[in-house]
């Protein structure tokens, strides 16, 4: 593994149903030459911004590529979270700075058909969480706190600046 880190500028959205119930993604793959394996944890959808790519435009591109919703640019709420995570992957160290919007009262059935060949090898499963089920779960969530931070979102429509999370 190098020893600097891959610096990759990454969007999310935190989509929610009209019940507050937000979709996540379960990571399973660790490295594109071992087979998945069970949940690592669980993510919100999302991905790399593209050179010339705002976040905002990014994070509308994944949720067509990953789950198959299409959505403005225009209807993501925020930016509302930051966050960075530093791991490896595939044998490479990556440095990912993610930045989370909010598209809300959605109803959609997940479709994978858009996904890049890296993601159909994953093979990830989704799910619709309560942030109850989120809270009494013993799965791990990125970002940390997702329970505590669903509550804040559920509050209403997101008016200040972006918050830094774990």
């Amino acid at each position: 593994m190098a020893d600097r880190a891959w610096v990759r500028p990454t969007a999310r959205v935190v989509v929610l149903d009209p019940g507050g119930r937000v979709l996540l993604l379960g990571a399973r793959l660790t490295d594109p030459a071992v087979p998945p394996g069970d949940v690592l944890f669980w993510y919100t959808p999302g991905g790399g911004v593209e050179p010339g790519e705002g976040v905002r435009e990014a994070a509308a591109r994944e949720l067509a590529e990953e789950i198959g919703l299409v959505a403005a640019p225009a209807d993501l709420e925020g930016p509302v979270w930051l966050r960075r995570h530093v791991g490896p992957f595939a044998g490479v160290l990556v440095d990912s700075r993610e930045t989370f919007f909010v598209l809300r009262d959605v109803v959609h059935e997940v479709d994978p058909s858009g996904r890049t060949d890296l993601e159909l090898l994953g093979a990830e499963p989704h799910r619709w969480w309560s942030a109850a089920e989120v809270a009494g779960s013993t799965e791990a969530f990125a970002p940390a706190g997702l329970a505590e931070l669903l509550a804040e979102l559920a509050a209403g429509p997101w008016t200040g600046p972006p918050r830094f999370v774990g």
